[in-house]
């Protein structure tokens, strides 16, 4: 059964209705309102016409008249859908919270620029052809204008009818979304991977988001490779899928479906990867991230997705959920999620786990930081921090952690540069290195940081990192380690040795100058550690040192007091450093990329969160007994304040390095890397990539302008 026919029946049981919301509208968008105030009527026949416009495209889809379209009338179609929202003229949109306030006031401009943004996601659901959820977001804007055609209202009024609209429909939003992780039938997206013809890029606009350059050139680019290389491209991240399973032990062929998650324009390389699961016995299953403010995840997208167009909208509407957020609502969507979670429990035993394949490129943002805009409350950030220990628990109630597995990869997209077809080559070498020889050079680390009691990480130049890492104890190191040695299965690439610290004795200052996190771009970014949590944060992303720890506060800490260090990582990867040096690229690197190239700590839950009692070995047969610390052992008494269901990694590139040493018991200390080079026996190799790269010159040269306060 495909996606359309799944939905038939539903869509046939509100279709009277559906009509009927699409005459008021057709009626308010003429512009006959009796809403008093120029301002408030302007706001409410945009709207109207805005879902005029939303039924005419569904209508063209529901009789696939947009397959005949051509390209150059598909990407006006999209252009005028998105045109709105796209920088040039969010100024004067009604989506911009900030003009939304200057043209309807303080009392209705934020909860109406709200709903005007919650109305935009009709989009994917035109696609979809769900007709239920169009009908329901039709209903809710006739329901609130018909509010203020009779009346004066009230924000409480419009704020109450606002929450029992998404209260009364959590199980269609919440529940749905649930399903989507676990039903193979949801086919939607599966279906345009698998069926679309690829070189025709008119496919992309099947999706219903936005479609930018970069999701045309990728796919333009991708349609010119050979089969072989797209073949070899996708085995890289399907074959480090599987061999998570290997390592964690665990029967791969006891599962059923993956979670592919993807940007769109790599849809030749998923095609390739989804035959290669399949091979495994593996079926896919494909969400996009999230449209609906009940499932959105304060500005983090999970799912298959495409270039943003507008990041600063996407910014001022991250805690739209302080609308409705409360414990009620909270008990709400775990009890939705439950009931999905029990009537698919059989399919969620069989989840495997996500396979991601992330990409970057795109220029760092810079957010602008509204006053307009929605903030939780104190009582929500508890709620949220609450619903997100809860939720995590349920998930791992019916999809064992110590039985799945998962994998990232990354790509760049072609809005990195004009060098983009050089560096997506350079990027794939980069993925496939030779695991067996960083397996040895690695091992040579582990060997002499298994010794050692802390280790010191000095920065150098501007950096003024001054930070020391405690470790845990080994009651037997012959059989035992600290650091496993990572070799690019479930991350690629391959690159690092990490631990768990030791909270008590990690104490000191991280500072990187540069760095970007989560999407966001941080200047300057100082944490200051005591006993392994952050007691201190700044940053100089704005003038005001308040709002720069304002914005620490809500996108690292996750609206918490503070986070321990549940990771530390030495990054090995030279040969990508010395890549995104030649190209001028550190700036855009994803974490993922970004931490295999300096020393590395994550604010958040440990590596192991959720299956600290599976046994992990490395390949020389030592197990890594470094699994806990001090808070993930809590879980064993009370396992909702064991876990703070985050892990932020943040890297000090080599350039910024003065030392890292491991010290002893003997406080002797025994040098790993000294001015961003490896000078411990057994890791010399790894400065190879600097002197065949042109790095000897270019990595002084960073530090020369380090040093004199200069930046590229």
């Amino acid at each position: 059964m495909d996606y359309r026919n799944l939905l038939k029946e539903s869509n046939r049981a509100v279709r009277e209705r559906y009509l009927l919301t699409t005459e008021r509208i057709r009626e308010i968008a003429s512009g006959k309102s009796e809403v008093v105030g120029e301002a408030l009527a302007g706001y409410f026949q945009k709207t109207a016409i805005f879902l005029e416009h939303c039924c005419a495209v569904y209508a063209a889809v529901e009789r696939d008249i947009l397959k005949q379209c051509t390209l150059e009338e598909l990407q006006q179609e999209n252009r005028h859908f998105y045109k709105d929202i796209m920088p040039e003229n969010y100024g004067s949109s009604f989506a911009n919270p900030a003009y939304a306030v200057e043209m309807l006031g303080e009392e209705y401009g934020r909860i109406l620029s709200f709903l005007y943004t919650e109305l935009r996601s009709q989009r994917v659901f035109i696609f979809e052809q769900n007709l239920e959820k169009i009908t329901i977001l039709n209903e809710l804007f006739i329901e609130i204008y018909c509010m203020f055609e009779s009346e004066e209202v009230s924000y409480r009024q419009i704020k109450d009818t606002i929450y029992w609209f998404l209260y009364d429909y959590a199980d269609l939003w919440v529940g749905w979304r649930v399903r989507e992780m676990l039903d193979p039938s949801l086919d939607f997206a599966s279906s345009i991977v698998m069926e679309a013809d690829l070189t025709d890029p008119r496919y992309l606009y099947a999706y219903g988001e936005y479609v930018s350059d970069n999701e045309l050139k990728m796919a333009e680019y991708l349609g010119s490779l050979p089969q072989e290389e797209i073949d070899e491209i996708a085995f890289t991240y399907t074959d480090g899928y599987r061999e998570g399973f290997v390592l964690k032990n665990v029967d791969l062929s006891t599962k059923k479906t993956v979670n592919i998650r993807y940007h769109l324009g790599f849809e030749r390389v998923i095609r390739a990867a989804v035959l290669q699961f399949r091979q495994m016995g593996l079926e896919p299953v494909m969400y996009r991230a999230a449209v609906n403010t009940l499932n959105k995840r304060r500005g983090l997208k999970v799912g298959y997705l495409s270039s943003s167009p507008n990041e600063q909208f996407e910014y001022d509407h991250r805690f739209d959920e302080a609308v409705y957020l409360d414990k009620r609502m909270i008990d709400r969507k775990l009890s939705c999620m439950r009931k999905v979670y029990e009537e698919y429990a059989q399919e969620a035993e069989g989840f495997a786990g996500p396979a991601c394949f992330e990409v970057f490129g795109e220029t760092p943002f810079e957010p602008e930081s509204k006053e307009q805009a929605y903030r939780l409350s104190e009582r929500q950030q508890n709620l949220l921090t609450e619903f997100s220990a809860e939720s995590n628990g349920l998930i791992n109630e019916f999809i064992r952690q110590e039985e799945r597995s998962f994998t990232i990869i990354a790509y760049p997209l072609p809005s990195i540069g004009e060098a983009f077809e050089e560096i997506f080559e350079e990027v794939r070498k980069v993925n496939t290195l030779d695991k067996k020889k960083y397996k040895d050079i690695q091992q040579a680390m582990i060997q002499v940081l298994d010794q050692a009691e802390c280790v010191r990480i000095m920065g150098r130049g501007r950096n003024m990192t001054n930070l020391s890492i405690s470790l845990t104890e080994l009651d037997d190191p012959e059989t035992q380690t600290k650091f496993e040695n990572c070799l690019a299965d479930v991350n690629i690439p391959v690159g690092e040795v990490f631990t768990t610290p030791r909270l008590a004795g990690t104490d000191g200052l991280l500072h990187v100058n540069e760095v970007c996190l989560n999407g966001l771009h941080y200047k300057n970014l100082r944490l200051q550690f005591k006993d392994g949590m952050v007691t201190e944060y700044s940053c100089d992303n704005f003038e005001d040192e308040e709002e720069g720890k304002k914005f620490i506060r809500e996108n690292l800490l996750f609206h918490r007091e503070t986070l321990p260090m549940g990771e530390f990582a030495i990054g090995t990867n030279t040969t990508a450093y010395v890549m995104a040096a030649k190209y001028g690229i550190m700036a855009k690197l994803p974490i993922l990329i970004a931490e295999k190239m300096g020393p590395h700590i994550a604010l958040g839950d440990t590596c192991y969160s959720y299956s600290e009692d599976v046994k992990v070995y490395n390949p020389d047969g030592k197990e890594i007994i470094a699994r806990d610390n001090e808070c993930s052992i809590v879980r064993k008494e009370n396992p909702k304040k064991a876990y703070f269901n985050c892990h932020t990694d943040i890297t000090i590139p080599y350039e910024a390095l003065g030392r890292i040493v491991a010290v002893n018991k003997e406080r002797v200390e025994i040098p790993i890397i000294l001015d961003g080079r490896f000078v411990l026996d057994g890791t010399l190799e790894l400065n190879a990539p600097f002197r065949s790269g042109g790095g000897e010159t270019g990595l002084s040269g960073i530090v020369e302008k380090e040093e004199k306060g200069e930046t590229e």
